[in-house]
């Protein structure tokens, strides 16, 4: 049965990264939401662990920071904006500075913002000022007098007025002054509620009426055509948890006529939510929180984002939380697809680590047939780029998986019915013989592409064989780390340095290697004894895309000229979708001279161990764990002889990068060029 996911049954079973929710580095509780600059920036509340001597249950704050977005994915951190230790009227170790609010009027930005006063009891509300929506934000030296609350919102009316709303004894609204830092309007004397003794306060603005009965706080406040809309947290039975609900008037301070929830109570019973809502690009959103990152504590939350509608007549549909949020994900980027869209019913996702929430979740496709889809993947930034009937060339599929078993991931476009894109095998450990993976341990994988969308489409994940986890999924152009030699007859040079870029190569050979420091001479002598070809004296040259069989493997051959002038045989087992660690490769050249070159010597650099024959002669051993140094090693001196010289070399690798570079030099050590290098 499929249905769509949404959010959070129990973090301990199923837990929520990108998109929802949005910041992965820091908690980030009650998200404001505004547009400035053509740009998304989200102010909200700062969630952090209680210090010493603070209570260790409650809610904890004490800084702001601001962040910014152009495409709802990625979030520029602009660091922190105000500290409790810089509010001149604030506890410097107050830790209470809860939902603010920014707005710009006449090209000034107000931050509005609580905290704990250094005098009395209870929350104020300050405003810092500055020219730009990230800073910097200079606090004013007290706060607004007449208000005495929380969850400051600030809506600026098309005529250009000003209305604060906060929390205190209900929700509270008044009229701003121009200068956005002062009430317009008399104060009243009032008796705080819950504080007996104590003296009465002066309060300003009013009530807003015609809110529904029981606990309500975080008020947002926006307009839309002729509506206003009073939207707030509201607790609506005793016992229970925060809704989003919302009321609507034709009057910016009410009265407000009740309409309903916009969004129900976190189904993990998250005591919190809070919100902002906002127009972007044409559509709006939903800017809220939920504590995914700290599912057994719920005084740690992080802002999310889902897409919200409205009815002809202006009411709002209820909107139900989502994994996958909102924004267009390019497909040249990592997708964390444990935010998928939709899923069969058996499909799930946990922690990483446990330990470390921040590094979010992972997707599990538990059983063949198990399917998810990841919506919103934009393709044009590969399909544009290619030239026509290139896709399989020059894109391929990478993903970041494990399995127990020999399984298939299977991504189609659209739906479970939709054209296939790629194939990615993923083959375990079987008895006496390493393939392409390790049971139950974590493996970059890599498929070519079959089809490339053009656009803008939903991808499907399917299992075939058995069950896959699935860390994140990203497709890439390949760079070209190669050229194939189309036209054998030329011949090619060594590069200016004298380094020889012409080869074939044969794919990679499985060879498990758990660590270099096993390449002794006497192993790397046994692992070379045995080439998947004949040798000298019947040596018989590899023709470009021959095929071998080498133990259970069916190999080919490749002649590459090489882009750089280390060979990049990482790379090259990489783009055709093979094992990439725990290899052996095994590389042929000819060089042909007119001539005897005499005292010349080979030298050598490899990314792990390598050996060199020259005309079947052993000439080199560089054994032991290394990195692609070059001249690492300097064979002893040579003769390159008239007519036709084969040089052959095998490099093997465990968990590095492969590659090499070989060139030929003089007794003065300049490079020798006087040869031309073949593959045929």
């Amino acid at each position: 049965m499929k249905h769509t996911i949404s959010l959070i049954l129990s973090v301990l079973t199923l837990s929520a990264v990108a998109q929802n929710p949005i910041i992965h580095d820091q908690f980030t509780a009650d998200p404001t939401a505004r547009v400035f600059n053509d740009k998304i920036y989200l102010y909200p509340s700062h969630d952090i662990p209680a210090p010493v001597g603070k209570r260790q249950d409650w809610f904890c704050m004490e800084d702001y920071h601001v962040f910014s977005s152009e495409n709802l994915i990625d979030w520029t951190d602009h660091g922190i904006i105000v500290s409790q230790t810089t509010v001149p009227w604030g506890k410097p170790d107050g830790y209470s500075m809860w939902a603010p609010d920014c707005v710009c009027k006449n090209g000034r930005y107000y931050f509005y913002f609580p905290n704990a006063p250094k005098e009395g009891r209870g929350f104020a509300v300050g405003v810092a000022t500055a020219d730009k929506p990230e800073g910097p934000f200079i606090c004013e030296n007290r706060p607004i007098v007449g208000v005495s609350g929380i969850d400051p919102c600030v809506l600026l009316d098309d005529d250009g007025k000003a209305y604060l709303y906060w929390s205190s004894m209900g929700i509270r609204g008044a009229k701003l002054k121009d200068n956005m830092k002062e009430l317009d309007g008399e104060l009243q004397e009032v008796t705080m509620p819950g504080r007996e003794g104590m003296p009465p306060i002066m309060v300003g603005g009013v009530e807003m009426k015609g809110l529904p009965e029981g606990f309500k706080e975080g008020p947002f406040v926006f307009k839309r055509e002729d509506h206003y809309y009073l939207t707030f947290p509201w607790v609506r039975q005793e016992g229970g948890t925060e809704t989003l609900a919302y009321a609507m008037s034709d009057n910016p301070l009410g009265p407000w006529t009740f309409k309903g929830i916009i969004m129900a109570e976190h189904p993990n019973r998250c005591w919190t939510n809070h919100h902002s809502i906002v127009e972007y690009h044409g559509e709006w959103l939903l800017f809220y929180h939920h504590n995914d990152y700290s599912p057994r504590f719920d005084k740690m939350r992080s802002a999310h984002i889902d897409r919200i509608c409205f009815n002809p007549d202006g009411t709002i549909q209820e909107v139900k939380p989502t994994l996958r949020g909102v924004g267009i994900c390019a497909a040249t980027t990592r997708l964390e697809v444990d935010r998928f869209s939709m899923c069969s019913e058996e499909v799930n996702f946990a922690f990483k680590d446990s330990l470390n929430t921040f590094r979010g979740w992972y997707l599990s496709l538990p059983q063949k047939g198990s399917w998810s889809t990841y919506a919103d993947v934009d393709f044009a930034s590969l399909s544009q780029s290619l030239p026509e009937n290139s896709v399989k060339g020059d894109v391929y599929f990478v993903a970041n998986v494990r399995a127990n078993e020999d399984a298939t991931l299977v991504v189609r476009d659209g739906s479970i019915k939709g054209k296939e894109i790629a194939r990615l095998p993923i083959q375990v450990e079987s008895t006496g013989q390493r393939r392409r993976s390790v049971r139950g341990q974590w493996i970059t994988l890599t498929a070519p592409i079959k089809y490339l969308p053009a656009g803008i489409t939903s991808l499907c994940l399917k299992t075939e064989g058995a069950g896959i986890d699935i860390d994140w999924l990203q497709f890439k152009k390949r760079e070209q780390y190669f050229n194939p030699v189309t036209n054998k007859a030329i011949s090619s040079q060594p590069d200016a340095e004298g380094f020889i870029r012409r080869w074939l190569l044969l794919e990679p050979l499985d060879k498990p290697n758990r660590s270099n420091t096993v390449f002794t001479d006497t192993y790397l002598q046994d692992a070379f004894a045995a080439p998947p070809f004949h040798v000298e004296p019947h040596f018989v040259l590899p023709k470009d895309g021959q095929k071998i069989k080498v133990n259970k493997q069916t190999l080919a051959w490749h002649a590459i000229d090489s882009q750089h002038y280390n060979v990049k045989l990482f790379r090259f087992a990489d783009q055709l979708g093979m094992q990439t660690y725990g290899v052996l490769f095994w590389a042929v050249t000819v060089i042909d001279c007119t001539e005897d070159i005499p005292n010349v010597r080979l030298t050598a650099g490899s990314n792990g161990a390598s050996k060199w024959w020259l005309n079947g002669e052993e000439i080199l051993l560089l054994s032991g764990d290394r990195r692609m140094v070059l001249d690492d090693g300097v064979s002893s001196r040579l003769t390159l002889k008239k007519g036709r010289n084969i040089l052959r070399c095998a490099v093997i690798n465990g968990p590095g990068m492969s590659d090499f570079c070989v060139r030929f030099i003089d007794e003065h050590g300049n490079p020798v060029r006087n040869y031309q290098v073949n593959c045929h």
